[in-house]
């Protein structure tokens, strides 16, 4: 994916981040550092929202993941750093809690409320990212009164399909199984990633074979939020290839086919103006969960690049699209 990742940069004039996943012309990619291409008035809008003024050589060196996370207060939100979720490099997780739980947290006193839980699986072509680059988003789905988890996975080329995916599950399982110490209701949790973390939710809810060693069923999730994901194209064609394993097909591994339990409910989200996961792959999803009997929602951000339909989940980034309103909207709806 290293060509549709120049051109991304190209077209961007500025960075390449979170993915560059596409399906049926679709794949994933991130390069080190992981940044966000923002396009159009993207980054100047960062910049200029930040504060932060630098000159045109000084602003290319400069990570908007970086810029998106330092212009996003953390609104009295806590947050637990580099839980474990396993014994291997890079399954560990952040927790953000809201601000009436962290404050009754940190005065010790005690707490009687219980919280909606979301799981959030960042992308990155399943090469790249960390669950620091994505801390906005986990202070946004605080600060919207949600205990967050944001993971680390297992990265490709060292650890192909399916080790991500089995992270994922493993997170999402860890996640349920302490929901409670964390003052989280599991009978109340979901799943959402974005890109390549999309792909890793959906695949590993939509087959109960990735949660089932945890004694976890799909069902016992409660809402699935897929954001820009690469649910259903040929990685053989691209380089994304190298996320997966050299005889591997897509009908062995994309989730649109390999769907397995009962399912529960999903919204599927694409973004206007992706030119980097296209809307087939929703598509394709959708109708394979609709056949399947699972209850979907499918709608589009409008004016989202693939890369502003995670950054506007930045509350200072809202008037960029409205991917922030949609998710909570339906969280709240399935959640609280």
């Amino acid at each position: 994916m290293k060509d549709l990742e120049k051109r991304a940069q190209q077209s961007a004039n500025n960075h390449s981040n979170t993915s560059n996943e596409q399906a049926s012309n679709s794949k994933a990619s991130d390069k080190k550092p992981s940044t966000l291409p923002f396009t159009g008035v993207g980054l100047t809008a960062v910049l200029a929202i930040g504060g932060i003024a630098l000159a045109s050589h000084s602003a290319q060196a400069v990570s908007p993941l970086a810029i998106v996370n330092g212009i996003t207060s953390s609104g009295g939100v806590g947050v637990s750093k580099d839980i474990l979720y396993g014994d291997e490099p890079s399954q560990d997780l952040d927790i953000y809690y809201p601000k009436p739980l962290a404050k009754a947290m940190k005065a010790q006193t005690a707490i009687k409320d219980t919280y909606p839980m979301v799981v959030f699986v960042y992308g990155g072509s399943w090469e790249n990212g960390t669950k620091e680059e994505y801390a906005f988003v986990g202070k946004s789905l605080a600060r919207a009164g949600y205990v967050t988890a944001v993971i680390n996975y297992r990265k490709a080329p060292e650890h192909p399909y399916p080790d991500y995916v089995e992270d994922t599950a493993k997170a999402i399982a860890w996640s349920y199984n302490n929901a409670k110490s964390l003052h989280a209701d599991p009978q109340r949790m979901a799943v959402m990633g974005q890109s390549a973390g999309a792909f890793n939710a959906v695949a590993a809810v939509s087959n109960e074979d990735f949660l089932a060693p945890y004694g976890i069923k799909p069902s016992d999730i409660k809402a699935v939020v897929g954001i820009a994901g690469p649910y259903s194209y040929d990685f053989r064609k691209f380089d994304s290839a190298t996320a997966f394993p050299t005889d591997a097909t897509p009908d062995q591994i994309m989730p649109d086919r390999q769907l397995k339990g009962e399912q529960p409910p999903y919204l599927l989200l694409t973004a206007e103006n992706d030119k980097i996961v296209y809307d087939t792959n929703t598509v394709n999803m959708t109708k394979a969960l609709k056949d399947y009997g699972a209850r979907v929602e499918v709608s589009e951000i409008e004016g989202a690049s693939h890369a502003t339909s995670i950054g506007a989940m930045a509350p200072p980034l809202r008037w960029l699209n409205d991917v922030r309103s949609q998710v909570l909207t339906y969280l709240d709806k399935e959640l609280k």
